[in-house]
């Protein structure tokens, strides 16, 4: 029997993720109680069905909960109050895997999943994962749910926060990475360098976080690399931009001020890093 899916709440990603569902003929369900004009214009696009709060989650056989992360817990706690017994919650909002945990302690007579998107909205051709870690069973159910969809699933084990660990280890270096270079480029557009500055960063052709093997070389330079952070501080300082991210990088590297020219591997350098053993006694 075909699950009928409640969906919380219908932002841009949760929107397309149930207008995926709607057309393998799937029910989808939303609630229009405290959304806004976009949201409902969203859920109609989509063709999902209203319902209140309480009949939401009783018609509801799985709900999908794709909201601000800030309001993972206080959701939860809602269906929690009316009851979802035997039923399965998939929390799939970018939350720390502790906050994972409580959610699924929240919810104890339902069937917890934690979730992860990873991708932009299923939309134009674009196709998001779905990371699942939980229930063997209950993960297996939601994968069924998009097959032949432009949702891609892909099962983590039963280990409930190893989704959430995944979405917040990859949204750190992605989205501070989008951060950095915005502050990078109005720096070098301050000065008149922009342009030079593309140039230089358009030879570079993969990602920063695929380089492993460079971690070991960072923690031997950071000795050096983190007083000339202090002095990017200062240029973008200087050029009326915020400078707090560039302190906390110098401040990160801190740890490594010991590792200065040691040869370690990937294990040591991570180990130095979060102080868990002196690299003086590394090999």
């Amino acid at each position: 029997m075909t699950p009928t899916v409640g969906l919380l709440h219908p932002g841009s990603m949760g929107a397309a993720f149930g207008a995926q569902l709607r057309a393998r003929g799937i029910t989808v369900l939303w609630c229009p109680h405290g959304r806004s004009n976009a949201s409902a214009r969203r859920a109609e696009q989509a063709g999902l069905e209203a319902e209140t709060f309480p009949s939401l989650v009783a018609r509801a056989d799985l709900l999908l909960a794709l909201c601000p992360p800030a309001a993972a817990e206080d959701i939860a706690a809602h269906v929690s109050e009316q009851g979802f017994a035997g039923k399965t919650y998939v929390e799939a909002n970018a939350i720390a895997p502790e906050r994972m945990r409580r959610i699924a302690e929240g919810l104890p007579q339902s069937v917890v999943l934690d979730a992860a998107v990873v991708g932009s909205p299923p939309v134009g051709g674009k196709s998001p994962t779905l990371y699942l870690s939980g229930p063997v069973e209950q993960a297996a159910a939601v994968e069924a749910l998009f097959t032949d969809t432009a949702v891609r699933t892909h099962s983590l084990g039963e280990e409930i926060g190893k989704a959430s660990a995944l979405k917040l280890a990859y949204s750190s270096y992605q989205k501070v990475s989008r951060v950095l270079a915005a502050v990078a480029y109005g720096a070098a557009d301050a000065y008149g360098v922009s342009d030079e500055l593309l140039t230089i960063a358009a030879k570079r052709t993969r990602s920063y976080l695929v380089e492993t093997d460079y971690i070991p070389k960072t923690a031997a330079r950071a000795w050096r690399w983190g007083p000339e952070l202090e002095d990017a501080a200062a240029l973008l300082a200087d050029a009326g931009l915020p400078d707090a991210l560039m302190h906390a990088a110098a401040e990160t590297l801190a740890p490594w001020d010991a590792s200065r020219d040691k040869h370690l591997d990937i294990a040591q350098a991570l180990k130095a890093l979060r102080n868990e053993e002196d690299p003086d006694q590394a090999g």
